[in-house]
Order: structure tokens, then sequence, then C-alpha cells
């Protein structure tokens, strides 16, 4: 009897693990980019003012929204700076992102299939700082002195420009510190570096404090600071739709915070973590745009230019040929 009630035990398990309701049944992720069945989009985001419009329509919900329209779901990955982007980037872990000219350059010169879909904006954003009492008049005086920045960032270009401005070379006259913008108070304070160049909203946040200063900024040289939307170029092909979406959203923020820009000012200073004023004087500084225009690519080619002379790239590129906008000028031709 005990043998018959075990052998209705085990067949009971057995009928049980087969049933169609699949517990204990591995669960297949959706690829992102697939061509069919459920789909999902991977969105890199930075905390830049350079890239307001797409906070907004991060922090309404409207790219998760309309991505659910056309049956996409949505994966958001937050990185500090352009590098660590691009290294997700490189091992195929992301699909669309926005960033500076420094990186997004470098990436696609170093081999990586990316294409510039859209251009996020320009203006005086960057900026180098120095404590109050560093005693640092100008560009000049930093000779032999430390620089704290993010190496591979646009503050690299900008930092080289206006050192070079100064009679000074970024590789024999200073010292370069590569930090993270979070760290650029700190260090600044503590005198572990003597300037340091980030961009906004830092610029702004370090400025408001009673014991840092500008001591210049890329309007003083008419750096532009181009920054990008860029995406994967196989993904850009295969998903031409997501792309449409993903920019159709960004121009409605864009719009949407041009429109009214205190509106959005207590939900892009959560974001920040920056008081409503400082963002509205930190984004104020942009010109945020979509299509890409001569001085987009000029600015970008430029960045080429001077990556390829101080050995940053072993190739100079032309950005041109990496520029893929046709879907953002159909977008902004289509909400006028």
């Amino acid at each position: 009897m005990k043998k018959i009630i075990a052998m209705l035990l085990m067949l009971t398990v057995m009928l049980t693990g087969c049933s169609s309701g699949g517990q204990g049944q591995k669960k297949e992720e959706p690829k992102a980019g697939a061509k069919t069945g459920n789909r999902v989009v991977r969105l890199a985001i930075q905390p830049s003012a350079a890239f307001v419009p797409l906070v907004i329509a991060r922090e309404k919900g409207w790219i998760d929204e309309a991505m659910k329209g056309i049956g996409v779901g949505v994966k958001w990955t937050d990185f500090e700076s352009g590098p660590p982007m691009n290294e997700s980037f490189a091992a195929g872990q992301q699909d669309i992102g926005v960033i500076g000219d420094v990186p997004s350059v470098a990436a696609v010169a170093a081999g990586q299939k990316n294409v510039f879909i859209a251009a996020a904006d320009g203006g005086p954003s960057y900026a180098m700082l120095v404590a109050d009492d560093s005693h640092i008049q100008n560009v000049a005086d930093l000779k032999g002195r430390k620089i704290g920045l993010t190496i591979g960032s646009t503050a690299q270009n900008l930092a080289g420009k206006l050192l070079a401005k100064a009679g000074l070379d970024i590789k024999k006259d200073v010292e370069i510190i590569n930090i993270s913008t979070g760290d650029a108070q700190t260090v600044l304070l503590n005198h572990n570096v003597d300037a340091v160049v980030i961009w906004e909203p830092n610029v702004s946040r370090l400025d408001a404090t009673d014991k840092i200063h500008i001591l210049t900024h890329g309007g003083d040289i008419g750096f532009p600071g181009v920054n990008v939307v860029f995406a994967r170029q196989d993904f850009v092909k295969q998903n031409p739709d997501i792309v449409k979406v993903y920019l159709q959203q960004y121009w409605r923020a864009t719009k949407a915070y041009e429109k009214n820009p205190k509106e959005y000012a207590e939900l892009l200073s959560k974001y920040f973590k920056l008081d409503p004023g400082l963002v509205a004087k930190a984004a104020g500084k942009y010109a945020y745009v979509l299509k890409f225009d001569k001085a987009e690519v000029d600015g970008l080619q430029d960045t080429v230019s001077f990556l390829f002379k101080n050995g940053s790239i072993k190739k100079e590129i032309q950005v041109k040929d990496y520029v893929d906008d046709a879907i953002a000028q159909s977008v902004v031709n289509e909400a006028k």
C-alpha cells in the first residue's frame, strides 16, 4: 500500500509540473529592437541642463506613454557623464542616449557604430571655476597648477581651448586631474585642484556658493558646447518608429518648456536638486534644437580636430558622415 501511495504522489507531482500554468518556467526577456513580439528601447540619460527637454519628457511620463502606444517597453539608465555612457553603449547595453561633443565623436572615432540623430543644443554652458581664496586672476595663472575635470568629456575640450588662448599647453603646462562632477566643489574647497571645468547646472550651483566663482566660460572664446542625441546605427535602421516617437516627445517637451519655463521649474528643480531660479539660469544658456545645421556640424568637427591634434583619437573622422537627422527633420516639419 505504501508503494502505491508513493507512486500516486510522484505521478501527481509530474502532472503538476507539466501543467499549462507555466510555473517554474523561465520567462524570456524581450529583446531590444526586436522586430516581432514585445520590444523594449533602452534609453540613457544624464543630469545635464543640456538635456532639459529629455528630463521633462521622462519625468512627465510622455516617452513611456507614447512608446506603450506602439507596443514598446522602456528601460531608463542614469549616468553621471558621457564617458561611462559610452562604455555602456560599447557593451551593447543602450540604444539611444544624450551626450556632449567630446565623448560623442570620440566614440565613433574609436569604432562604435553610432549615429547622431538630433542636435540637442548649444550655448556657453561650460565654465572654469576657482575658489575665492585661490588668488587666481586669469587662466595664465594656472601654469604649473592642477585642473580638475572629467577626462573624455566636453570639459576637456574647453580646458584645452582656454589654456591655448592663454598661451598654455594642456599637456605640458598644467596637471589634469580626473574628477566626477559631484566632487567639483569638494576638490576646489579642499585645494586638491586649483580650478575645475564643468557644465550646467553644476556651473550655476557652484557659482551660487560663497566661496567659488567663475573664472571664465565658453562664451568668452565662442565655444558653443554642442550636445547631441545619438543612437546605435543598427537600432535606427531596424526601429525608425521607435526613434520617431522618442524625438516627437523630445520636441514636444522642448516647445512646452519654451512656452512656460516657470511651469516646469519645480519638476526640474527636484530632478537636478537645485533651486528653481538656478535651474532657469542654467537652462537659459541653451538653445534647444533638434535639426542639425552647419554650426553644430562645424562645432563637432572642431572637436574632432582638437582631439586628433592632442592624440586623444587616432582617426580624424568627418562628422557629416555620422549625422543621420532625417527623422528629426521630419518631426520638426510635421510639428509646424
